[in-house]
């Protein structure tokens, strides 16, 4: 049940149609966790949190830096030094009280991600590397859990929602990270964001894209974005969409899968 406190906090969700007192408390019931607490995570965690989502789990092992104000905007000047969950926690608390929100101060690993998983309803994957990618979608297919996973480049950004373990109408399943990019990039190939730079209005875009696509996923409105990755240019202000199915040589839910576990990244 929604409080008297709740009813009126999220009063322009309730009135929409589509959403309505069964959404609003569809997302008071969901957990959430959010792999990253960075230019993706922070306005997605504060999206979310607004929403009314009931729990967020937060995983980041940084802490705060200068450099990551120009678009962290969960952090502030008074956090620099401070572990990025213990900030973003407070912040969330103080936008919403009504949200329970849990830190995971670690780095994700083969050998503690499938324990967080096991607490959370969808994960969204706000990471700035490959090998946490990778990780995240293997260990989500393997848990069933539904991931929303979105990337940065220095002016382009892009995103979709990973339902492998589930089957689609035709009775098909659907598609993999993997099928998607079933190899990471050589080693130097992709520059970092420290490096090649990012433009900060754009992580808010995307972040705050992600959090719709999890609140969409949630309440159930409209069409998601599995089997098709969206991709936004800011040069020209151009999003488009592209789609893609599964691969059957995929070593996840391909015809001869092969990972079982995350031996491989032990």
């Amino acid at each position: 049940m929604l409080s008297e406190d709740e009813l009126e906090r999220y009063a322009r969700h309730i009135v929409l149609r589509d959403v309505g007192g069964p959404g609003q408390t569809a997302l008071k019931r969901a957990a959430v966790l959010v792999v990253g607490a960075g230019g993706l995570g922070a306005p997605a965690l504060m999206y979310l949190a607004a929403a009314g989502v009931g729990t967020l789990g937060i995983v980041d092992d940084d802490v705060v830096s200068l450099s990551n104000l120009q678009r962290q905007i969960i952090h502030a000047t008074p956090d620099i030094g401070r572990p990025k969950v213990d900030s973003a926690a407070e912040r969330l608390n103080a936008l919403n009280p009504h949200v329970s929100v849990i830190t995971h101060d670690v780095r994700l690993a083969a050998d503690n991600v499938l324990g967080l998983l096991a607490g959370y309803d969808l994960v969204l994957d706000g990471s700035d590397n490959f090998e946490t990618r990778y990780l995240l979608s293997d260990a989500c297919f393997l848990a069933a859990r539904p991931l929303i996973s979105g990337a940065l480049g220095t002016f382009d950004a892009s995103l979709t929602t990973i339902r492998a373990h589930e089957k689609n109408a035709d009775g098909v399943f659907n598609p993999t990270y993997r099928c998607l990019f079933p190899e990471p990039p050589p080693p130097g190939t992709v520059p970092a964001c420290a490096e090649a730079g990012v433009l900060g209005a754009l992580a808010g875009t995307l972040g705050s894209m992600m959090a719709l696509e999890a609140i969409r996923e949630i309440t159930g409105f409209g069409e998601g974005l599995v089997g098709r990755l969206l991709m936004l240019d800011a040069r020209t202000m151009r999003f488009e969409t592209l789609r893609y199915g599964r691969d059957p040589g995929n070593p996840l839910n391909g015809d001869g899968a092969v990972i079982k576990d995350l031996s491989a990244y032990l």
